[in-house]
């Protein structure tokens, strides 16, 4: 595949991947550190004829990319802890209405106000449940500048393939941090869009919510001839509420299924050399995600000069959970080191995953980075 050198930061460059795969509607409300996304595409999109708006707050914001989402629009928002907060309660309607939308959060320190302009990986639980209810996040998290821009083109296919809200995580560092990255093309990447399903069939035939049990709506853009539902409460086939026993059932259980039975399509994660790893007495698993991961690459070079043995696994989809690659990883290495930008966030779901409570972490929540020096001490203290 041909590529192209781009020299930015990651912020920027999911605000382009945006434009790239088609988005041309962005609603937004600026907030540190991820206002550089709604800076550069307000640049963007007015010169290919799209739409970015300023709302008033981040409730209005998501309302707005909803719906843009509903006329059939590739739409991004983008924010950072408190925003999600706000976002929570319209991120769970456009999952029970089945709209399509991308969500780049730039995690910083929290909770609350916290640490505004410092790091942080504190909204990793919160992505895989940002609202209440019954139903599975798709969340991508980008561990390098060229995947700020690589995994926001992945989200938006995401979307429109399964008809929901799909979660970007970068954090203050990547999507701060400036230099170079390779990507793909755009004609690659437009020759790569999945637009979402269209029904085109006679109107009385249409019933948008009327789909096997492990595939999301077919919900055909407002304004073209096709007349539906949305409301976040349960629904029939037209997108009416309803109490109905069945149909209530059936709905909130395709809502998880039609992610669960399609993990194939989703899960996708590095594994950094791992190749030589055979489960030897002393050999090392480090598990980490976004910047933090490149910490600790270089922490496995630094180990790895020292004579020990050590790989990296790092979860690209962070959501649906690469659960059984991290069962197979951890069931091979015995000694396995998390290393997080929070308190146990995901070392709850590797511990899950792994079936193992006997698993190392190395934790840090003070807005600061985790140095290679201070993952090779954990790795030379705890093993």
């Amino acid at each position: 595949m041909a590529t192209r050198e781009v020299i930015s930061t990651g912020n920027e460059l999911s605000a382009i991947a945006a434009v790239d795969a088609g988005c041309t509607f962005f609603g937004g409300y600026p907030l540190t550190p991820s206002s550089e996304i709604m800076h550069v595409i307000s640049d963007l999109l007015p010169k290919i004829g799209g739409t970015c708006i300023q709302m008033e707050d981040e409730i209005a914001a998501i309302c707005s990319v909803i719906g843009a989402g509903m006329s059939g629009s590739r739409a991004l928002t983008a924010t950072s802890g408190p925003g999600m907060s706000l976002k929570a309660e319209n991120l769970g309607l456009a999952q029970m209405a089945e709209v399509p939308l991308v969500c780049v959060n730039v995690m910083r320190g929290g909770p609350s106000t916290g640490l505004p302009t410092r790091v942080s990986q504190g909204d990793i639980k919160q992505a895989s449940n940002p609202s209440h209810g019954d139903y599975r996040s798709i969340t991508l998290c980008a561990g390098n500048l060229a995947e700020c821009y690589t995994e926001t083109v992945r989200a938006f296919n995401l979307a429109d393939r399964f008809m929901q809200p799909v979660i970007v995580l970068l954090d203050e560092t990547i999507g701060h941090m400036h230099g170079k990255a390779d990507l793909p093309t755009v004609e690659d990447v437009k020759a790569g869009i999945v637009p979402r399903k269209k029904f085109d069939g006679p109107a009385d035939e249409y019933f948008p919510y009327q789909c096997e049990a492990t595939e999301p709506a077919v919900l055909n853009p407002m304004f073209e001839g096709y007349r539906y539902h949305f409301t976040g409460l349960h629904h029939d086939k037209n997108g009416f509420p309803t109490e109905e026993i069945e149909t209530c059932r059936k709905l909130i259980q395709r809502l998880e299924d039609k992610v669960m039975f399609h993990q194939d399509e989703i899960e996708s994660n590095e594994e950094f050399m791992c190749d030589d790893l055979t489960g030897a007495e002393g050999e090392v698993l480090i598990i980490a995600y976004g910047s933090v991961s490149l910490a600790a690459k270089e922490a496995i070079r630094h180990l790895r000069a020292d004579g020990i043995k050590a790989g990296l696994f790092r979860p690209i989809t962070i959501w649906p959970s690469p659960a059984k690659r991290i069962k197979e990883m951890t069931d091979k290495i015995k000694n396995v080191l998390v290393v997080e930008l929070n308190i146990r966030q995901y070392t709850d779901e590797i511990e899950r995953a792994s079936g193992r409570l006997d698993i190392e972490g190395l934790y840090k929540v003070n807005g600061r980075a985790i140095s290679p020096h201070e993952i090779v001490s954990k790795v030379k203290e705890v093993f």
